[in-house]
């Protein structure tokens, strides 16, 4: 049994998480494992837990509009590219501070599962393309001592379920399709 964690308070706890995900009939697989804040600790930690790994990143635009953007972990990312593919103004990451008032968790566990706690959808999330190909994908969730595997099509059932329409972009070097 995975104890529950509280990640900011008035926010969603992973119980809460795992509570809705199950409501909805979603399967998940959770591995505990020391806390990760790196995309460099969690390889040298996870061993060979099956799946596409992803790595989440938050940003804000000069306009104060926020986008949540997942990949697959060793996928480059160019934030210039990433802005006029979404039609963005400027971005930059948000700071620790945003991340924890607008998602409720602290920077190192940043993934889709935090939107549980964006009632209000003022967040776009963004995944590349190459997620939706994979049978699953690994997120934090809510908490960076545990991975949760996930099929890319249920977290989006999730997301759509938490208010968020995700966007489908290929961030792949080369290409600039939205879909």
């Amino acid at each position: 049994m995975i104890k529950a964690t509280q990640t900011m308070p008035g926010m969603a706890t992973t119980d809460d998480l795992f509570a809705l995900l199950e409501k909805f009939d979603i399967p998940t697989k959770t591995h505990a494992h020391p806390p990760v804040r790196t995309v460099q600790e969690n390889r040298s930690l996870r061993g060979t837990l099956p799946g596409t790994h992803c790595k989440t990143l938050f940003f804000k635009d000069k306009k104060e509009f926020f986008w949540l953007c997942a990949m697959e972990e060793t996928l480059p990312l160019n934030i210039r590219t990433l802005a006029d593919l979404v039609g963005s103004a400027r971005l930059s990451f948000a700071k620790p501070e945003r991340v924890k008032s607008k998602l409720g968790v602290e920077p190192g566990a940043i993934s889709p599962f935090a939107l549980i706690n964006n009632p209000q959808s003022d967040i776009n999330m963004i995944f590349d393309a190459t997620l939706m190909a994979a049978k699953v994908v690994n997120f934090h969730p809510l908490v960076n001592d545990r991975t949760t595997a996930i099929n890319p099509n249920d977290l989006v059932r999730f997301l759509q379920a938490c208010g968020h329409s995700p966007v489908h972009i290929d961030l792949n070097p080369g290409t600039d399709k939205i879909k």
